[in-house]
């Protein structure tokens, strides 16, 4: 159904842009976000993030690309899925290298978190073949979203949301810096906060209990309220927590609970950054742009004024100015169309 769904809109889209008559068949870029699952057993709700590592995806892709082309068939397009079937962060990454050279990562904000940069050959020490004499670039995509290290500053909250996630010791650094957690984070600190200090009156919310009830969106909705009496806050508790009768000393600590914890993750993230820019050496030397996308860093503003101070805080200000940090030119989908386009040259 997907497949035909697709195919349906090209056949409108080139309905509508006819454009010039050609016998060639058309390739077609796409990219893949690896996605979040959500399961639901009764009052238990878990996310479990999919990589395209997982066993058996190769098959999957495969099986997609397939079907993707038997569908464009049915619905007589010239098109192929062929080789411009990519990550969506390295979508990212190639849309932005076509539009300025210095580009040299990208970084992917949302539900989940990826990066990738670009490497030069010789740097990569697991390279198996070999590597040629001229200096070739390659694409490192670092699924950094499973990067841990005792360095992280993790705390009690942290710990018990990954035991009780789908894959506890995995994806901790996601799990402190995406979307599809920080608003698990921030429920449980009230939850904490409701049992021992009555932070919503005696009796503690029931949907307070209920896991990965309150998302991102709606974090950073309470997080930018500025109305005087926190009305946004207000309407938010009693939408998801059923909370009817919330006191503004209570709203200003949820909002305050919120600051906190975007900004350790705009902050985790931004470290993710600078440790990537200074692995390339070029700091000193070179301009760099880094390019980011995803939901958490185009709708959440703080996180992402937050994200954007704490690269330069820890550039300093002498070396803040050899960074850009730069919205995406056109999502993933562009840099997939670039790779089709490459796909198409006659050599």
């Amino acid at each position: 159904e997907l497949c035909d769904y697709i195919s349906l809109e090209l056949v409108k889209f080139i309905g509508m842009n006819p454009g010039e008559e050609t016998e060639d068949v058309k390739n077609l870029g796409f990219t893949l976000t690896r996605y979040v699952e959500e399961i639901r057993s009764g009052s238990v709700s878990a996310i479990h993030r999919k990589s395209l590592a997982d066993g058996d995806d190769d098959k999957v892709l495969k099986e997609f690309v397939n079907d993707m082309n038997e569908s464009l068939d049915r619905h007589g397009l010239k098109i192929r899925m062929n080789l411009a079937l990519v990550d969506d962060t390295i979508g990212i990454l190639a849309g932005g290298r076509y539009y300025h050279k210095d580009t040299v990562a990208a970084v992917t904000l949302g539900m989940g978190t990826n990066a990738a940069y670009i490497e030069q050959a010789q740097e990569v020490l697991r390279w198996k073949s070999t590597i040629p004499n001229e200096p070739q670039e390659i694409v490192i995509s670092t699924e950094w979203g499973d990067f841990r290290s005792c360095h992280l500053p993790l705390t009690e909250f942290d710990a018990a949301l990954d035991a009780e996630s789908l894959n506890p010791g995995s994806h901790v650094f996601e799990k402190m810096a995406s979307g599809g957690y920080l608003g698990e984070i921030v429920r449980r600190v009230l939850l904490r906060m409701s049992v021992e200090s009555a932070l919503f009156g005696d009796i503690v919310p029931p949907k307070l209990k209920t896991p990965y009830i309150l998302g991102s969106p709606d974090m950073a909705a309470m997080h930018q309220d500025i109305s005087e009496d926190r009305d946004i806050v207000n309407k938010k508790v009693k939408e998801v927590f059923g909370i009817m009768d919330s006191t503004f000393a209570a709203r200003e600590v949820v909002v305050e609970v919120c600051d906190v914890v975007a900004e350790r993750a705009a902050r985790v993230a931004g470290a993710g950054i600078v440790g990537m820019i200074k692995k390339l050496g070029r700091l000193e030397k070179k301009m760099s742009i880094v390019i980011v996308e995803g939901g958490l860093y185009d709708h959440y503003r703080v996180f992402r004024n937050y994200l954007h101070s704490s690269v330069w805080e820890m550039l300093g200000d002498e070396l803040s100015d050899h960074v850009v940090i730069e919205h995406s030119h056109g999502g993933s989908g562009a840099g997939a169309l670039f790779f089709a386009a490459c796909g198409s040259v006659k050599i």
